[in-house]
């Protein structure tokens, strides 16, 4: 009754895929003969599949009852010559019986010009076929969208990663895993605002086109504005615009959960494209910013997953609060024996990490160094939730001076999974301060640091008119989806993830 296509569009040579397309071209003709609309424009579906089959679950194998409902969805398997039809909504598969006996002779007739991959509406009853099955007896159907290319074949599925990414539709539509991926995606973000909200922070937007690359050490992507003849660029961090916010009394706590773009590497935790969530809250600080973190994704993984204990690959990691907090400098020291606040001179610094067998370059200043010693020995050894705390000032300067220690800064990094999942600073508000560590970032740049942040001139001017005290914290919205969601790599949680054109030539 159809051409039942048994491999993928990916895979199938060009003369097979040109001809499956053209037989359901031609029978595009024939239900134009038959004045049949292939993609009409709306169809009265009353029920799910998965709301049938939890009302009628005790419905006895063989019965049947006279409740009529509307049904739509994609034609996922044809069995019996169209006598039996498996049908996928977004709620899951309910199985449609057609025959002559309940259905116009006409319509049965009409049906063989049904293909897997179509989208069809059943009316009928309900009944549970003696196997067992719960069906849809339909009595009439509308073709509502005609595919005219075929799926992949259903034992095998949609395997080849890179189609998987770059038809992301024929993903969704053939593996239930990736669906519910994006479902829990959603939840989880609805769970963050849920959470906020109780805490009593108000959700802001702020520009994504911007005059300055500022907020985060990134390559940003650039544009122009013809009417305005300027250049832009996109934006890499949510952070100053929030920030003025704050200095604004919209909110004592604000928050925006955002996409950011950087012209950077892409891997299996980087996209090009990304979201984050940043937060502040004024009268608060680094420690006030723990806190709230830990309880945020712990109430979060409870809400979504109905626990705070996760499988993560090969590790089961416990995100009950509180969280351990380490030092940077701390944790190098245990684990190398080396303690780099005994160190004061860069060249120094530089060669203690070579003897460590750390790869680092000449010019960098002590925090670089300290920075990349942490990454290499210590990073990936944090797999349950830790606080790594008090990082250097040079590679923080939106960071406040810490208290107690004038080489560092009030910053953590959340880190689990050997990933950093958040990053937070008890906030910069001196405003002569923050030109200082600006002018030393674009320096920075000036001297080919193509990842330095720009001097946010009018952002100076808001720290001018005062800033109260105040916490923030960014965290990656995809890596918490990743980390929930048990996902290897960033492109499995991002929808429509940044691909290179194919080349056709």
């Amino acid at each position: 009754m159809s051409d039942n296509n048994s491999t993928h569009t990916s895979t199938m040579n060009a003369p097979t895929l040109n001809s499956i397309r053209n037989t359901r071209i031609q029978k595009l003709t024939e239900l134009a003969d038959k004045g049949i609309n292939p993609y009409p424009y709306s169809y009265d579906k009353n029920a799910s599949a998965k709301a049938l089959q939890e009302k009628y679950k005790d419905l006895p194998a063989g019965e049947e009852t006279n409740d009529e409902y509307h049904v739509a969805g994609r034609v996922m398997a044809i069995r019996n010559t169209g006598m039996f039809i498996d049908l996928m909504d977004a709620s899951g598969k309910i199985q449609i019986f057609s025959h002559k006996e309940n259905m116009d002779v006409e319509k049965i007739k009409t049906l063989k010009l049904v293909d897997i991959g179509d989208i069809v509406g059943f009316q009928g009853t309900i009944r549970r076929t003696p196997r067992g099955e719960l069906s849809i007896k339909a009595t009439d159907y509308k073709l509502l969208s005609k595919s005219l290319l075929p799926l992949p074949e259903k034992f095998h599925g949609l395997t080849d990663v890179e189609t998987r990414y770059r038809q992301r539709y024929v993903d969704l539509i053939m593996n239930e895993e990736v669906r519910d991926t994006f479902r829990k995606r959603s939840l989880i973000i609805q769970k963050i605002r849920e959470y906020l909200s109780k805490e009593g922070f108000l959700e802001v937007e702020t520009p994504i086109l911007q005059t300055t690359a500022s907020g985060a050490n990134a390559r940003p992507f650039t544009t122009h504005h013809n009417a305005l003849d300027m250049d832009l660029t996109l934006r890499i961090a949510l952070e100053l615009y929030l920030k003025r916010l704050i200095v604004g009394g919209v909110s004592e706590r604000v928050y925006e959960i955002g996409r950011c773009f950087r012209n950077e590497g892409i891997d299996t935790r980087h996209n090009p494209e990304f979201t984050m969530i940043e937060l502040y809250q004024a009268y608060a600080d680094y420690n006030d910013m723990m806190t709230l973190t830990e309880n945020m994704v712990a109430y979060v993984a409870q809400e979504v997953l109905g626990t705070m204990k996760i499988k993560y690959g090969e590790h089961e990691i416990d995100l009950t609060p509180p969280w351990d907090r380490k030092t940077m400098l701390g944790s190098i020291k245990e684990a190398t024996g080396v303690d780099f606040m005994e160190i004061y001179d860069a060249h120094q610094a530089v060669e203690a990490a070579k003897k460590l067998h750390v790869q680092v370059d000449d010019d960098m200043n002590w925090g670089q160094v300290v920075e990349a010693v942490f990454e290499e020995k210590i990073e990936p050894s944090l797999i349950q939730p830790c606080h790594i705390i008090d990082y250097p000032r040079e590679i923080s300067p939106l960071a406040k001076v810490h208290r107690d220690n004038s080489r560092l800064t009030e910053r953590f990094e959340t880190r689990i999974n050997g990933w950093e999942l958040a990053n937070a600073f008890s906030e910069l508000t001196d405003p002569i301060d923050q030109r200082s560590r600006f002018e030393a970032q674009a320096l920075a740049k000036a001297n080919g640091d193509e990842e330095a942040m720009e001097l946010d001139e009018d952002f100076i001017t808001s720290l001018e008119y005062g800033m109260p005290p105040t916490g923030g914290m960014g965290m990656g919205i995809d890596r918490l989806v990743m980390l929930l969601t048990d996902s290897q790599t960033i492109r499995d949680v991002i929808a429509f993830p940044t691909m290179r054109p194919i080349d056709n030539k």
